[in-house]
């Protein structure tokens, strides 16, 4: 049974999520865990976007900037977008747990994906702010995204085809973290071509120009 979305106060899409950053800010359920970290990271870009895009849990530089993927894997993400024809500004960015994960002993910057539990005591914020960003489509970005939201388990099987969140379209695709893990092995040829032809799915689902050469890409 899916939680409840929380009632929050505001004229606009920015005033609504505002006040629902405040209420996650002092959220009783992920405090009360002890297994997260003190700093709440909420969310970045447009309230008026059309995508939206989900992954796990703030790390290191998150936390230190109080904002979603901005390291590496915020890096490969801005450049996914890029390709797209898009800026971080046109989407909307969160994750499914608003506290890093803590973890034993000096934590430095390990990161660790977050539980179920703790996604869990999360995921009233999160269905929240789709219920007030309305997209057009929800990007699911790796494992813990894609269980949180209730998909299921599995992006390889789960990938390249659009699953219901909430009544919207929700496309399964690889994190970020995951193609530079195999840009390390081999040069991640075949997992950025996959990412790539979820991303041509998006796009054509959301009324986006797609160009010929966005079409060849990673095409022989």
């Amino acid at each position: 049974m899916r939680p409840a979305l929380i009632e929050v106060s505001g004229d606009s899409k920015a005033e609504k999520l505002a006040a629902l950053a405040e209420l996650a800010e002092i959220s009783p359920q992920a405090r009360a865990l002890g297994t997260l970290r003190e700093t709440m990271v909420f969310s970045v870009g447009n309230p008026e976007a059309s995508i939206m895009l989900i992954g796990e849990a703030p790390g290191y530089e998150e936390e230190q900037q109080r904002e979603p993927f901005v390291g590496p894997a915020g890096q490969k993400l801005t450049g996914i977008l890029t390709a797209m024809g898009l800026k971080r500004s046109d989407v909307y960015i969160s994750n499914i747990c608003k506290f890093r994960p803590a973890t034993a002993g000096s934590q430095g910057t390990s990161n660790r994906a977050p539980t179920d539990v703790e996604m869990a005591a999360c995921l009233p914020f999160i269905l929240t702010e789709i219920a007030i960003i309305a997209p057009k489509v929800i990007i699911a970005l790796g494992a813990s995204a894609c269980k949180g939201l209730g998909i299921g388990d599995g992006v390889t099987r789960l990938r390249g085809k659009f699953h219901d969140v909430q009544g919207i379209p929700t496309m399964v695709t690889y994190h970020p973290s995951y193609i530079l893990r195999e840009e390390r092995i081999d040069g991640g040829l075949r997992a950025k071509r996959e990412v790539w032809e979820d991303m041509l799915k998006v796009m054509e689902k959301t009324g986006m120009p797609i160009s010929e050469k966005q079409r060849g890409y990673f095409k022989k």
